[in-house]
């Protein structure tokens, strides 16, 4: 369990704190790694369903011409910087008791968390997407019309030629949702054993004073960074290698 200590200013105690923090990394402390496995669940879960979303709405509004088309472009890319606070306050009133949805008692669950997340990261997925569907579209329009494919046909063969770049779009989502706070603390309530995760975690513990569980997130936090970083960059690389060979 967490040795909980306040932690004063001097340049001792913040390393007294990193000493800590990366005692509980090594010997993962079972608090540390409840909270991790409960973000990645949320976080994933929410990037899956945005995908699943997503990848359909980009794809048809690359390929299809229908009334309202650019109005939804234009509200998808605005959406990408949607405030985290203001998708939390509003799946707070829909899902409160007062809400239209209050009578699923969802609130203050991993299940409204995830629905927040979905929210946030959509938007990213689907105007990505719509940029990589395009630019594939331009390319392989003639090839795929004079075989006569159809729209399900057409969506299919630009998934596969395209699916690392669109991996990077769901890499840019799932890197949006791991690092959320705002949101996810507004729904989730903060609520120890039950919806805390490592953003929201940092911010209680730094706010009290107990540094070391806070570093041990932050770096935690960090890592993920990196880490989807680096898979980002290294799926960009080989498709560009991959397309020049």
């Amino acid at each position: 369990m967490i040795c909980r200590q306040n932690f004063g200013g001097s340049m001792n105690d913040l390393w007294q704190a990193m000493t800590t923090a990366i005692n509980l990394l090594v010997t993962f402390d079972t608090s540390l790694v409840e909270i991790v496995v409960r973000s990645l669940g949320v976080s994933l879960t929410a990037v899956f369903l945005a995908t699943v979303l997503g990848l359909p709405l980009g794809a048809v509004m690359a390929l299809s011409r229908f009334p309202g088309r650019r109005v939804l472009l234009v509200i998808t890319h605005s959406l990408m910087g949607l405030p985290p606070v203001v998708v939390g306050l509003i799946v707070l009133l829909m899902l409160s008791r007062s809400g239209p949805l209050g009578a699923l008692g969802l609130l203050f669950t991993p299940t409204a968390m995830i629905i927040a997340q979905t929210i946030l990261v959509l938007p990213i997925i689907a105007a990505l997407s719509t940029t990589v569907f395009e630019s594939l579209w331009q390319e392989y329009e003639e090839q795929l019309m004079s075989l006569g494919a159809g729209p399900r046909a057409r969506i299919q063969a630009l998934l596969w030629d395209g699916r690392f770049a669109l991996m990077t779009a769901v890499l840019a989502g799932f890197g949006r949702a791991n690092a959320e706070v705002g949101a996810v603390m507004i729904v989730g309530g903060n609520i120890d054993h039950v919806t805390r995760v490592m953003t929201t975690a940092i911010a209680l513990e730094a706010s009290r004073g107990d540094l070391a569980l806070a570093l041990g997130l932050g770096i935690v936090l960090l890592l993920l960074s990196l880490a989807i970083n680096t898979a980002s960059y290294s799926v960009r690389e080989f498709a560009r290698q991959r397309y020049q060979a």
